[in-house]
């Protein structure tokens, strides 16, 4: 799976495109450059339709995923029993705009793990009960999927990755990169800023391959409760090797 724009540009452009027969049609399902991609398949007579998901490794695994397809209307529309098969696909306009609106998700979905961390080191500081807590919240204003995929697993220290954070890093930085390359005036999001900070703490950390709902734990490092203790990560148990600081 190749993971980072500059890869996928290159693989596709450079190493795929050339040697397509006319008509192929390629899927990519990352986030990356599909404009450019997009232009230099339609030289070769042949279609790319930039088709980002959102659901997470429950949404796969249940054929659920949210598909934001864009590129030729009708290609996406002949593409729909495949589409099918793994989750509900939404044709989102040309070319690139299924990457913008994953990462309009990724900007919602960041901002929300960093509020469900704070609200989890907040309710055990305050002695609370971590899982009721959550259980009583959820069915108000505060609730949301991601509190009711990651919850548990927050509360749990169950940081097997459904998304990669260094993942996370990149989407984010490409939100806050849109209009650059292009010479337009750039998006200003001072919350998508704050976030992806925050995120890349956690791959300083040494975490970017856990999953996103590790963010707890930059969370915790900054209240002073470190901790040293099993977690259960990409390859089953793993141990943090961090420092314990206690409380004063």
């Amino acid at each position: 799976m190749l993971g980072h724009p500059s890869d996928v540009r290159q693989i596709v452009s450079e190493n795929l495109i050339p040697f397509l027969n006319p008509n192929t049609v390629i899927i990519d399902h990352t986030s990356s450059h599909p404009k450019q991609i997009s232009d230099t398949a339609r030289e070769k007579n042949c279609w790319a339709v930039d088709a980002p998901v959102s659901g997470g490794d429950i949404g796969a695994k249940d054929g659920k995923l949210a598909i934001l397809a864009s590129g030729n209307e009708h290609v996406v529309k002949w593409l729909n029993p495949l589409f099918d098969v793994w989750g509900k696909v939404t044709f989102v306009g040309g070319p690139g705009k299924g990457q913008s609106c994953k990462i309009m998700n990724q900007i919602v979905v960041g901002a929300t793990l960093l509020g469900l961390s704070e609200g989890l080191v907040f309710a055990e500081k305050a002695g609370l009960d971590k899982r009721e807590f959550v259980e009583r919240v959820k069915g108000g204003a505060a609730g949301s999927m991601v509190m009711e995929l990651f919850g548990e697993r927050m509360i749990g220290r169950d940081f097997r990755p459904g998304e990669l954070t260094e993942y996370m890093v990149k989407d984010l930085g490409m939100g806050l990169e849109v209009g650059a390359e292009e010479g337009d005036d750039v998006v200003v999001l001072p919350g998508a800023a704050l976030n992806k900070q925050m995120f890349t703490a956690m791959v300083a950390n040494g975490d970017g391959k856990l999953g996103t709902q590790g963010l707890n734990t930059v969370i915790e490092r900054m209240n002073g409760n470190c901790r040293s203790g099993s977690y259960i990560g990409e390859f089953g148990f793993g141990y943090l090797n961090l420092s314990i600081i206690e409380d004063a």
